[in-house]
């Protein structure tokens, strides 16, 4: 199985071209820290993501997450994130590392779990917020910055997907991996 990550800003539409190549019948894999915000929002926590066990916890569920997903049987899979975006939000949030990442971090380097081609969904131009993603726009364009070099710094190689429509960003993640396929479209 190929395993391949989607990652950008918060708010570029990672999760729906997730959906898309789901419905098209590719394996998904969400992203945990949107998840975990919103379970850490109800039990009373306005900002978990400030807090000393969030980074942790996020790269546990994302493990857990990528490890039951393994019995899937498709060939390709795609991951909404990535420890390698914890890591970057250690960056941003101005946090070292923790210790359950930097484990998570070694784990998928010495297991090769992820392709190095990792599919970067650039910015829409735009941010809306939820109750999980409090950014502004300039934040969003700083924290994408930051992605892509602790991706880069992680030895991946970084194919932007452009804005466009749901449809067409799918299609131009197909075309890559699927070339032949992309013809007959």
């Amino acid at each position: 199985m190929k395993r391949y990550i989607l990652t950008g800003a918060p708010g570029a539409g990672k999760t729906l071209i997730l959906r898309q190549l789901e419905l098209e019948g590719f394996g998904a894999v969400e992203e945990a820290a949107t998840d975990l915000i919103g379970l850490w929002q109800a039990r009373g926590v306005a900002e978990p993501w400030r807090e000393d066990f969030f980074l942790d916890a996020v790269a546990e569920l994302q493990r857990r997450r990528q490890l039951r997903a393994a019995c899937e049987p498709v060939a390709i899979q795609f991951h909404d994130r990535s420890a390698v975006c914890t890591a970057a939000l250690a960056d941003y949030l101005d946090r070292p590392v923790t210790a359950g990442l930097a484990r998570e971090l070694d784990r998928i380097q010495a297991e090769s779990i992820y392709e190095r081609q990792v599919f970067f969904v650039c910015n829409l131009g735009f941010i809306r917020n939820t109750e999980a993603r409090r950014i502004s726009f300039e934040d969003t364009l700083r924290f994408e910055r930051m992605h892509e070099g602790v991706y880069r710094s992680f030895g991946f190689d970084l194919v932007f997907v452009e804005p466009g429509s749901v449809w067409e960003r799918a299609a131009a993640i197909r075309k890559i991996l699927l070339p032949a396929d992309a013809a007959q479209m």
